[in-house]
C-alpha cells in the first residue's frame, strides 16, 4: 500500500458517526426555526416578508463564512472547531428564543423586535458554521482517494437529513409547547458537542508537506451544470419550508379556531409533516439507496418527478392526512433525488478530484436558502397556494431536464 493509499489521520466507524451526528444537528439547529419560528413571529407582529428577511441574511452569513471556518479549521483543529460550532448554534438559538419570547409577550414590537431578531440570528450565520467544513476536512484526512467521495457523501448527507429531523422533532416537541422543539435542538447540540469532546481524537497538526486535495472553482466546467442543478433544487426546497407553516395556519384557519393555540398547533402540524417527510426519506435512504445502490440516472428524474407531484398533490387536496401522504412522497423522491444528484457531480470528475467535488457541492443547500425564503415569503404575500406551486413547477423542470439530458450522460469523466 502506498502513502497516498493511507488516511492521513483515520477514524473508527463510530468517530465518522460522530462527525455524521455532529452535522444532524446544526442542521436541526438550523432548520427548525422554519416550524417554530416562521408561525410564531408573524403572532408577534411580523410580516411575512420581515420574516424571511431575518433568516435569509442569517443563511447568507452562513454560506459566506463556511469557506472562513474552514481556513480556521486548517489553523485552531477540526475538533476545536466542531465543538465550538455546535455550543455557538446551542447559544444562538437560546438568544434568539429568549428574543421571541420577549417578542411573543409584547415586551419588545415593531422595529426594535425585527433588529433584535435579525441581530441575534445573524450571530447563528457567522459563529455556527464551522462544523460543516470541519468535519468534512477531518473526514478528507480519514479516507483516501478510493472511499473519500463516500466518506465526504455521508457528511452531505447528515446535513440533508438534518434539515429533516429538525422540523420532524418538532412534531414530538410541540404538545410541551410551541417554543419547546427549539429547547430540544438546543440541548441535543450540547450533548453532541460534549460527545464530540470525548469521542473524537486531538488535533494532530498536518505535515508541511502532506498532499492536499485540491478545490475545485465555482466555475468548473464539469461542475458546473450540477451546482447549479442543485442549487435550483435547494431554492424550491427553501421555498416550501419558508411558507410551509404559514400554509398550514392560513388553510385550516387555525388562527379563528383555536385562538391562542393556534401556534402551538401550527408547530405541532408542520413538525408532522416533516416527521411524514422525514421518516419516508431515511427508510429509503438507508433501505434502498444503501443497500441496492441505484444508478443514480434512472432513479434521479424518478426521485424528483416523486418530490414535484407530492407538493402539488398537497397543494391540490384539502385534507390534512392526505398533506401527511403527500409529504411522505415528497421524502421518498428526496431520498431518491438527493443522493443521485450528489454522485453525479462527483463522479463528473477524475476520482482523485471526488472529494473535491463533493465538497464543492456542499455548497448548494445553504446557496439555496439564500434565495428560497424570500422567493417563497413574496409569493406567499400574493397568494398562500403560489409557494407550493412553485417549488412543484421548478422541481418538475429538474425532472424533465435529467430525464431528457442527466439520463443520457456518462457516468464517468469523458
Amino acid at each position: 500500500m502506498t502513502a497516498s493509499e493511507t488516511p492521513l489521520h483515520p477514524l473508527t466507524a463510530f468517530q465518522r458517526a460522530m462527525l455524521m451526528l455532529g452535522t444532524i444537528a446544526v442542521g436541526a439547529g438550523m432548520s427548525i426555526n422554519f416550524v417554530v419560528v416562521t408561525p410564531l413571529t408573524r403572532k408577534a407582529g411580523l410580516t411575512e416578508m420581515e420574516v424571511a428577511a431575518v433568516m435569509t441574511l442569517s443563511t447568507v452569513l452562513f454560506a459566506v463564512t463556511i469557506p472562513l471556518w474552514g481556513r480556521i479549521a486548517d489553523l485552531a483543529g477540526r475538533k476545536r472547531v466542531m465543538i465550538f460550532s455546535l455550543f455557538a448554534t446551542a447559544l444562538t438559538n437560546m438568544a434568539f428564543l429568549f428574543a421571541l419570547e420577549a417578542g411573543l409577550a409584547g415586551m419588545i414590537t415593531g422595529t426594535t423586535l425585527f433588529l433584535t431578531l435579525t441581530f441575534v440570528r445573524a450571530w447563528f450565520g457567522v459563529l455556527a458554521p464551522g462544523l460543516q467544513p470541519a468535519a468534512m476536512a477531518a473526514m478528507t484526512d480519514a479516507t483516501t482517494t478510493a472511499n473519500r467521495a463516500a466518506g465526504l457523501g455521508m457528511i452531505g448527507a447528515a446535513m440533508a437529513i438534518g434539515s429533516i429531523v429538525g422540523p420532524a422533532g418538532a412534531a414530538v416537541l410541540a404538545p410541551f409547547g410551541a417554543l419547546a422543539p427549539l429547547w430540544g435542538t438546543i440541548v441535543f447540540c450540547v450533548i453532541i458537542g460534549i460527545l464530540i469532546s470525548f469521542t473524537l481524537p486531538k488535533t494532530v497538526k498536518r505535515p508541511r508537506n502532506a498532499p492536499r486535495p485540491q478545490p475545485l472553482s465555482l466555475t468548473d466546467r464539469r461542475m458546473r451544470p450540477h451546482l447549479i442543478f442543485l442549487l435550483t433544487y435547494f431554492v424550491a426546497i427553501g421555498i416550501m419550508q419558508q411558507t410551509l407553516a404559514w400554509f398550514i395556519e392560513d388553510r385550516y384557519r387555525l388562527t379563528e379556531t383555536m385562538g391562542e393555540a393556534a401556534g402551538q398547533a401550527a408547530v405541532l402540524y408542520t413538525g408532522i409533516t416533516f416527521a411524514c417527510y422525514a421518516v419516508a426519506s431515511l427508510i429509503v435512504q438507508f433501505g434502498y439507496i444503501n443497500r441496492v445502490r441505484p444508478d443514480p440516472r434512472k432513479v434521479l428524474p424518478l426521485g424528483l418527478a416523486m418530490v414535484s407531484a407530492g407538493y402539488f398533490g398537497a397543494d391540490a387536496f384539502r385534507e390534512l392526512y392526505v398533506v401527511y401522504a403527500c409529504f411522505l412522497l415528497v421524502g421518498t423522491g428526496a431520498a431518491l433525488a438527493i443522493p443521485s444528484a450528489n454522485a453525479l457531480g462527483s463522479l463528473s470528475v477524475s476520482r482523485e478530484e471526488q472529494g473535491a467535488a463533493a465538497a464543492l457541492l456542499a455548497i448548494a443547500p445553504p446557496g439555496g436558502f439564500i434565495f428560497g425564503p424570500m422567493i417563497g415569503a413574496w409569493l406567499y404575500g400574493i397568494h398562500y397556494a403560489l409557494p407550493l406551486l412553485a417549488a412543484g413547477g421548478l422541481v418538475g423542470a429538474l425532472a424533465i431536464y435529467a430525464a431528457l439530458v442527466t439520463a443520457r450522460k456518462p457516468l464517468s469523466p469523458g
